[in-house]
């Protein structure tokens, strides 16, 4: 063996290796949930939301008094330890009353959300998609939607229904007052996320996986719904969020006006609407209903805006 040729040891690293533990530590990327709970508005956002969202499944059980018992000699009672939230003119107990308000907040919150993202997604996928006279038509009828002011557009769709009994007043869904609101809140509040959407695809559509997807003999239905809508996502889950929200006002909005879910079953802005004849005197009947919104709608503006920063492309390292 020639004396300048050095066999090296085969324990021995060679210069490409990288040594896992001298002086380097491994670190995975963040997750969006990392990202998210780094945020303490966002923490304090999901920890009201969570207590809502206990409240009215738990309602029926932790309602300290039926939500429609009028208690005779109990009327305006100001807050006290039997009656924490106070009582209305009738002897309602103001707590249980916003217990089973969060109910019809909520729900009518995510299920006019859940209907105004089947309509904007579905018109903004295939208005940015298709483009030409396609998204021509589609983006006319999303201008003229949305030159209406939202809550008068709300208030005239609302007004068209005849307002019939419920058939089972203490579930919800049996009360035609909700559809009424699901239905007013979901059809006018889809304009700007088809906005957001059809921007979205109208930059995906051109990127080399999508021709490539094309190429392989893909049909459009595969690659909107299979490749381009999932890129979507991220603005669409922030929007989502800040919809539940305004929504909520909505509903808050209508059944202060005489327009939402009917007696007996309470809701927040038909409280605040019992409320305004009595407020001087008795300052609880619209102070609890009105905190109660005011939390609510708080909390989804600032779980949307953790939301948008932790689903940030830059931000992610």
């Amino acid at each position: 063996m020639p004396s300048d040729i050095v066999s090296t040891p085969a324990s021995a690293p060679t210069p490409s290796r990288r040594i896992a533990g001298e002086g380097e530590t491994m670190r995975r990327a963040p997750s969006v949930w990392d990202r998210l709970v780094v945020n303490s508005r966002s923490l304090i956002a999901i920890g009201i939301l969570l207590f809502m969202v206990l409240l009215a499944l738990g309602a029926g059980t932790l309602a300290p008094y039926d939500y429609k018992g009028q208690m005779r000699g109990s009327e305006h009672v100001a807050p006290c330890f039997g009656h924490f939230f106070g009582t209305d003119v009738l002897g309602r107990d103001i707590l249980s009353r916003v217990m089973y308000g969060a109910r019809v907040s909520l729900m009518i919150g995510i299920s006019a959300t859940a209907l105004s993202l089947l309509i904007g997604v579905t018109l903004g996928l295939c208005s940015g998609y298709f483009g030409g006279k396609v998204d021509a038509i589609l983006m006319r009828i999303t201008d003229t939607v949305s030159a209406f002011p939202t809550l008068l557009l709300a208030i005239a769709i609302t007004a068209l229904y005849k307002r019939t009994p419920a058939i089972d007043p203490d579930v919800l869904v049996m009360n035609p007052s909700f559809w009424i609101l699901f239905f007013a809140l979901g059809v006018v509040g889809w304009t700007s996320i088809a906005r957001v959407v059809r921007a979205q695809v109208l930059t995906l559509k051109t990127l080399d996986y999508v021709t490539a997807a094309r190429a392989l003999g893909g049909n459009d239905m595969r690659i909107m719904f299979l490749h381009v809508l999932p890129n979507c996502l991220s603005p669409i889950v922030v929007l989502a969020t800040l919809a539940i929200g305004g929504n909520i006002l909505g509903e808050a909005g209508l059944s202060f006006l005489g327009l939402g879910i009917q007696d007996p079953f309470p809701s927040w802005g038909g409280m605040l609407s019992d409320a305004k004849s009595y407020f001087k005197d008795n300052w609880w009947l619209a102070v609890f209903p009105g905190t109660a919104i005011v939390l609510t709608v708080l909390s989804f503006n600032l779980l949307g805006d953790g939301l948008r920063d932790a689903l940030d492309p830059k931000a992610r390292k």
